[in-house]
């Protein structure tokens, strides 16, 4: 089961309380206060795990609580520290959390590295014992403090999957088809609507080990910026990629017309996020192998002159055009990598 969306609530332990004691000793009168202190409550982290690819086990588990700090005791002996807990998620996962004051949502991470590691509640300080309060005019105290509570936190956690290239059109554009082809992926394929039901990711090969990693988003209608068929669940996760590959069907099979998709689409991208559409894009004119009437690819053709964007034909079904198209998709993602790793090492001299 895919699940991209769930809400956790987080309990940090609280710390222990301070202890109030007296040393009593054989000979040793008035020995003075040795109360402990309280151990700190554990915190709780959320760790980017390459081995988890859905939050669908948040949705039977959504509560979880780190351990709380043990109490001080007499001899000055100090209070365990309750122990951390860590809750693995997907690589991807952006976190939010609604803020007590405002109600607004506010991002509280965006975990898109493996092994990144954020705390998302802090555990309670343990308290002092009576030793801490003891001075010249007050040498028997009994004052202690009462461990402080650990964060309490409820947060919405919502998967965007990392990939390179996101292939985006109307449900039996042969979009399962094509990554089925150049990736191990297996989606379902059929000839109906809405065959794909959840987000696919497949890694394709080229020479001189050369990867990059394809999602197959399903379920774009027009409408799906506004919650019509499937596209709303998953427009998310296109946000992140690096280039975006339009298939369109040029066969008459579908009864629509290429231009047309092409433009809804491009619309719902829009709708949903203008930046969408600031990504490299290229067009793909699909289904080649089943083509009865050329002026349908023609139009795509010049539609996709007139928006200067590349233009491919493929069959993947047979395999025509696909490597000049994995070659060309090749460029984009090289760029964009490259530009990551700028970036990063300009922030990198930036805080040394």
């Amino acid at each position: 089961m895919f699940v991209d969306e769930a809400e956790i609530h987080v309990k940090a332990g609280d710390g222990g309380r301070g202890c109030m004691s007296f040393r009593r000793e054989k000979f040793v009168p008035r020995g003075g206060p040795d109360g402990g202190d309280g151990g700190s409550g554990g915190s709780v982290y959320l760790v980017a795990d390459p081995h988890r690819n859905t939050l669908v086990h948040f949705q039977f588990n959504p509560e979880f609580a780190a351990q709380r700090g043990g109490h001080g005791q007499g001899s000055n002996r100090h209070g365990r520290n309750g122990k951390p807990l860590e809750i693995p998620v997907p690589v991807g996962t952006e976190v939010l959390s609604r803020d007590p004051d405002t109600g607004e949502t506010i991002r509280v991470a965006d975990l898109t590295e493996v092994g990144q590691r954020i705390l998302v509640a802090k555990g309670g300080r343990g308290g002092l014992g009576n030793a801490h309060f003891a001075t010249s005019t007050n040498r028997a105290p009994r004052k202690t403090q009462p461990g402080e509570p650990g964060d309490d936190r409820r947060l919405q956690l919502k998967l965007k999957l990392l990939a390179d290239v996101g292939l985006v059109g109307f449900p039996n554009a042969g979009k399962s088809t094509l990554i089925s082809r150049i990736s191990a992926a297996r989606p379902k394929i059929a000839n109906y609507p809405f065959t794909t039901l959840t987000p696919h990711l497949g890694v394709v090969s080229l020479s001189d080990d050369r990867t990059f990693v394809v999602a197959d988003v399903p379920g774009l209608i027009e409408g799906a910026h506004a919650g019509h068929g499937l596209g709303h669940q998953f427009l998310r996760h296109v946000e992140r990629t690096k280039v975006l590959a339009h298939l369109v069907d040029v066969s008459s099979e579908s009864g629509r017309d290429p231009v047309d998709d092409l433009d809804t689409i491009r619309r719902e991208l829009e709708l949903y996020n203008p930046a969408m559409l600031e990504k490299p894009q290229v067009i793909v004119a699909t289904k080649l192998d089943a083509v009865d009437d050329p002026a349908r690819v023609s139009a795509l053709q010049k539609r996709a002159k007139r928006l200067k964007l590349p233009f491919f034909k493929v069959s993947a079904a047979s395999g025509e055009g696909v490597p000049q198209l994995l070659e060309a998709l090749w460029v984009p993602v090289a760029e964009g990598r490259k530009a990551e790793r700028d970036l990063a090492a300009a922030a990198a001299d930036a805080s040394a």
